[in-house]
């Protein structure tokens, strides 16, 4: 394929030299002039082990070369890729007038032109940028709209500083963010030599899954060494904890506990979580990243209230009451916490947990519903239908069949709150695909 690319600094330079090298004929464009001259003097204009010698291959056989000419670069190429940076402010507001420039530029190119041009962004930006930033500047540059001549995509990088080559070769996936799977399949051909499975979405996911990514990360060494502090007080060699907690790929190291839902609770996560900081504040050990768990749990109760009471309807019916669904177990339940605010607040509240209503038949968590929540023991309901007839607001709580079955026959007037953020829905779903009742 004829591509451009567009932004000669670091991934801009990696990915040129990457795709030249991947067969493709590829012409860089950068406003810089020095950057410019030294890609044509097979040069790398960024410090990266193994670039220089790749870019002096791909300029040698002249699969690269680069200009300061945008109408003269996009010529006959079908695909152009946005690496220019987006800067951010001391507050955090992403700076975007390069990527808004070098948009108008490429509209201004494609003014008359027939055949279609694919426009790639994979400069990192936050969602919706491509819609209320990249698409009115290509537009305006056009000086109208261009109709099926433009095709978008979203295509964040996941390379890293020292690896990028390699990362570029065997990336964790080759993500790709647009409306049709015409221009999916374009982009796909692009890295036909990519060793990573190719992911397929629509355009805002595409642009916040680098950040997700990159919060993680920055998450994950904020973790490791505040727990590396605490176990320096502790007397605790905290490279052999951390990588005897690697060797676990089932729960720690894994998909579990990273689905959205609702708060966490039991007799364990919290419980343990608060031991752990005070030890560790009682060792004088700053852990402000673990000591910010709790309080962003009970945030997320906090917020389910407040969206409850902002229906303003007070006949409320809850969804599952342990902490899990599967279990009766209502210790520092996020869900008992939820009932007890909104019945403090006015609310008619009854509950479905057929796991918690036979606890308290037969005694298994008899004893802590009898001493700490009898008040809530006496508004369990034993179905669905009871449920539903007694609310005008359902609210999920757990992604359980319960759940299902409620969101399968849920009428017109109930408002539903699901607090498992679509897990409940597709459980619902399945069930339904499934002819189960």
């Amino acid at each position: 394929m004829r591509v451009n690319v567009f932004g000669l600094g670091y991934v801009g330079s990696v990915t040129a030299a990457c795709l030249a090298k991947a067969g493709h004929e590829v012409i860089g464009i950068d406003i810089d002039e020095e950057k410019v001259a030294m890609i044509n003097d097979a040069a790398s204009p960024v410090v990266e082990p193994g670039l220089s010698a790749l870019i002096a291959e791909v300029v040698a056989t002249q699969r690269l070369r680069a200009t300061i000419s945008i109408p003269e670069a996009l010529g006959s190429a079908t695909i152009g890729l946005i690496c220019v940076g987006t800067p951010g402010a001391a507050n955090g507001q992403l700076r975007v007038d390069a990527l808004e420039r070098v948009a108008r530029e490429i509209g201004r190119a494609l003014r008359g032109r027939e055949e279609p041009y694919t426009v790639v962004l994979r400069s990192t930006v936050l969602p919706g940028t491509t819609e209320r930033v990249l698409l009115p500047a290509i537009h305006a540059g056009a000086g109208g709209e261009l109709g099926s001549s433009l095709r978008i995509a979203v295509n964040p990088e996941f390379l890293r500083e020292g690896s990028a080559t390699r990362d570029f070769a065997r990336p964790p996936l080759t993500l790709v963010g647009c409306a049709d799977a015409g221009t999916a399949a374009t982009v796909r051909s692009l890295y036909a030599d990519v060793e990573a499975p190719f992911v397929h979405t629509d355009v805002a996911t595409a642009e916040v899954v680098k950040y997700v990514s990159n919060a993680f990360h920055a998450l994950k060494v904020c973790f490791a060494n505040e727990i590396a502090d605490a176990c320096a007080a502790f007397g605790v060699d905290a490279q052999e904890a951390m990588r005897i907690f690697l060797m676990d790929r089932k729960l720690n190291v894994s998909e579990a506990y990273l689905r959205p839902g609702f708060a966490f609770g039991g007799s364990c996560l919290p419980k343990d979580l608060r031991a752990l900081v005070y030890a560790a504040r009682s060792a004088d050990v700053s852990v402000p990243l673990l000591a910010a768990i709790l309080p962003s749990n009970q945030d997320q109760i906090r917020r389910a209230v407040d969206a409850v009471l902002a229906t303003r309807r007070r006949k409320i019916g809850v969804v599952g009451l342990a902490f899990k669904p599967g279990t009766d177990d209502l210790r520092e339940s996020p869900l008992v916490t939820l009932v007890e605010t909104l019945i403090g607040k006015g609310c008619d509240v009854r509950i479905l947990d057929p796991s918690v209503a036979v606890a308290r038949l037969r005694g298994a968590n008899r004893r802590h519903i009898e001493e700490e929540i009898p008040h809530i023991a006496s508004l369990l309901c034993d179905s669905v239908e009871t449920l539903l007839a007694h609310a005008e607001v359902l609210v999920v709580g757990t992604a359980s069949d319960d759940a299902a079955r409620a969101l399968a026959t849920v009428s017109p007037h109930h408002v539903v709150l699901d607090l498992t953020r679509g897990a409940a829905q597709r459980r619902a779903e399945v069930r339904e695909a499934a002819g189960q009742p």
